[in-house]
C-alpha cells in the first residue's frame, strides 16, 4: 500500500465511493446519536467503561492468568501467540488435528490482523466468511473498508452483482433473477450459508469481551450467523487479543450498554452469545483459545498510546470522522482504518513502513472521533504523539524540516543576516512564485496563497518614519 495522502488521493476521485460512504457514515451517526441520547447515565457509563478498561490494562498480566486458569478449569485449552505468525501455525495446526480442510468463521478483526484467511488458503484449508458483509467482500476479492460495515463501500446493485457473479464458484448459486432489494439479498445469502453451516465441523472466531473470573467469551452480532458457527462445529478455535479480557461480570454489565447502542444504534444486540469451555452434549465439544499480542505488548508500553487498547471496536469514531468520509477504509491500509486505525495500526506494526508512517497524518484533528467514543479515547492525543515518535525516526521529509529548522535558528541568532535576507526578499517579491518548490510544501500552498512581502521590511520602515 502507498502512504495515505497518496492512496487518500486516489479515493476522493471516487464520486461513487464518497456517495455510499456519505450516506451510510451519516445515516449510522444519526442513529447513534438518537440512542444514546435515551440514556441520561451516557456520561458515566462513558467514565466507567474508560476505568475499567484503564484498570485491566494495568493488571494485564494477572488477568490474563486468571483467564487462562478459568479456561482451562472449563474444559477449554488456551495458547499463546506472540504475533502473527505463531497464531497463524497454532490455528493451521489445530484445523489439521481434526482432519477438515474447510471452516466457517464468525466477523473477527483479530484474524483479517494476522491475515489468517490467506494463511490457512496457502496450507489447503478453506475459510468461509459468514458474515453478511464480510461474505461479500469475501466473494468480491475484496478488502475491509469498516469496522463494523466492512462492504460499506459497496451499494447494493454492486453486491447484487457479486452474488450473481461469484456465489456459484464457492457453494450454492445466487437465485435466478436475484435483484437487488435487501430482502432477496439477504435470503441469497442465508440459502448459501445454511450448507457451509450444517457442513462445517470447525468454527473460527474472535470474541468481543473474555470474563476473566469466568473463563467466559463473548461474542456481539446482528445476523445470528455468529451464533450458528458457534454452537454447530465440534471444534471451536478462538482468536483474540490479549486486551479483550475484562475483569467480572459485572463489568461487562457496562460495555453491553455502550457498544451495541455505539456501533448499530440498538438497545442492545440481537444476539449475545456466550460460552464457558465446553459442555457435554451442548455446543462445541473441543475448544481453543489462541490470546494474541502481536504488538499490543508494546502499546501497552506506551504511556499515551496505550488508551488506545481501550477500543471496543464500535466504529463510532469512523462515522463522525470526515477524513475517513472522504476517503474511504482502504486507504488506510489496514484492517483497522479511521481514527482508531490510524494510531492503533502505527503501534502494533511500528511506523517503520511508507504507509504506517503517514497513518498519525491522517487526521485533522477536529476531536469528533473523541467525543463519541464510549471509552473515552483521546485519540487527537495519541496523534500528535505518534506524530511526535515519526519526526523523531526521521525520514526524507522530517530530515529536510529538521535542516530548515537548525537554518532558521541560525537566521534568527543573527539580526544582521535576518536584516539581510529580509532586505532581499523584499527587492526580489515581484518574481518569487506563488506556489513553493517541493512535494510537502507544493501540497501546502495548492489551495493557499502565500503572503504577499511588503516593499520595505518593518525594521527599515521602522527607522524611516520612527527615528
Amino acid at each position: 500500500m502507498p502512504a495515505f495522502p497518496k492512496a487518500a488521493h486516489e479515493a476522493v476521485r471516487d464520486e461513487r465511493l464518497r456517495a455510499n460512504l456519505r450516506h451510510a457514515t451519516h445515516t449510522i451517526r444519526d442513529k447513534r446519536a438518537r440512542a444514546v441520547a435515551e440514556l441520561d447515565d451516557w456520561a458515566a457509563l462513558r467514565e466507567a467503561g474508560k476505568r475499567i478498561k484503564d484498570m485491566t490494562l494495568r493488571h494485564l498480566d494477572t488477568y490474563l492468568l486468571q483467564l487462562e486458569e478459568s479456561v482451562t478449569a472449563a474444559g477449554g485449552t488456551v495458547h499463546w501467540a506472540a504475533d502473527a505468525a505463531e497464531a497463524n501455525r497454532i490455528v493451521t495446526e489445530l484445523v489439521r488435528a481434526t482432519g477438515r480442510t474447510e471452516v466457517v468463521k464468525v466477523k473477527s478483526m483479530a484474524t483479517q490482523e494476522i491475515g489468517l484467511n490467506e494463511h490457512l488458503e496457502a496450507e489447503g484449508i478453506a475459510a468461509y466468511e459468514t458474515d453478511l458483509a464480510e461474505l461479500i467482500v469475501q466473494l468480491g476479492e475484496d478488502r475491509p473498508s469498516h469496522i463494523l460495515v466492512p462492504a460499506i463501500h459497496r451499494n447494493r446493485g454492486e453486491i447484487r452483482d457479486i452474488f450473481r457473479e461469484k456465489m456459484g464458484s464457492w457453494g450454492r448459486p445466487a437465485p435466478e433473477g436475484l435483484s437487488d432489494t435487501p430482502a432477496e439479498l439477504a435470503e441469497a445469502a442465508r440459502l448459501h450459508l445454511r450448507e457451509k453451516f450444517l457442513r462445517a465441523e470447525v468454527g473460527i472466531s474472535g470474541a468481543n469481551f473474555m470474563v476473566a473470573e469466568t473463563g467466559t467469551l463473548v461474542v456481539v452480532e446482528s445476523e445470528g450467523n455468529g451464533r450458528m458457527c458457534l454452537t454447530l462445529p465440534e471444534t471451536l478455535i478462538s482468536v483474540v487479543g490479549i486486551e479483550k479480557v475484562v475483569p467480572t461480570w459485572q463489568d461487562l454489565e457496562v460495555f453491553l450498554q455502550t457498544l451495541p447502542r455505539s456501533s448499530t444504534a440498538e438497545r442492545m444486540n440481537p444476539y449475545t452469545s456466550m460460552w464457558t469451555g465446553t459442555t457435554d452434549g451442548d455446543g462445541p465439544s473441543t475448544f481453543h483459545l489462541v490470546l494474541l499480542d502481536n504488538g499490543r505488548t508494546d502499546a501497552l508500553a506506551d504511556e499515551v498510546g496505550r488508551q488506545a487498547l481501550r477500543c471496543i471496536r464500535c466504529s463510532a469514531c469512523l462515522n463522525v470522522c470526515p477524513v475517513y468520509e472522504r476517503a474511504g477504509g482502504h486507504a488506510y491500509g489496514s484492517v483497522y482504518p479511521g481514527p482508531i486505525g490510524a494510531i492503533l495500526t502505527p503501534q502494533l506494526r511500528g511506523t517503520a513502513s511508507e504507509i504506517d508512517a503517514s497513518l498519525p497524518y491522517a487526521s485533522s484533528l477536529c476531536g469528533a472521533c473523541y467525543e463519541v467514543c464510549p471509552v473515552a479515547i483521546d485519540i487527537p492525543e495519541v496523534l500528535v504523539h505518534l506524530r511526535e515518535r515519526v519526526a523523531d525516526e526521521g525520514g526524507k521529509g522530517h530530515r529536510l524540516e529538521r535542516a530548515a529548522i537548525k537554518a532558521s535558528t541560525w537566521v534568527l541568532d543573527h539580526p544582521g543576516a535576518l536584516a539581510t535576507g529580509e532586505r532581499l526578499a523584499s527587492a526580489a517579491r515581484k518574481a518569487l512564485p506563488k506556489r513553493l518548490p517541493g512535494p510537502g510544501a507544493r501540497q501546502w500552498t495548492e489551495h493557499r496563497d502565500l503572503p504577499e512581502l511588503p516593499a520595505e521590511p518593518f525594521r527599515d520602515w521602522w527607522r524611516k518614519n520612527r527615528p
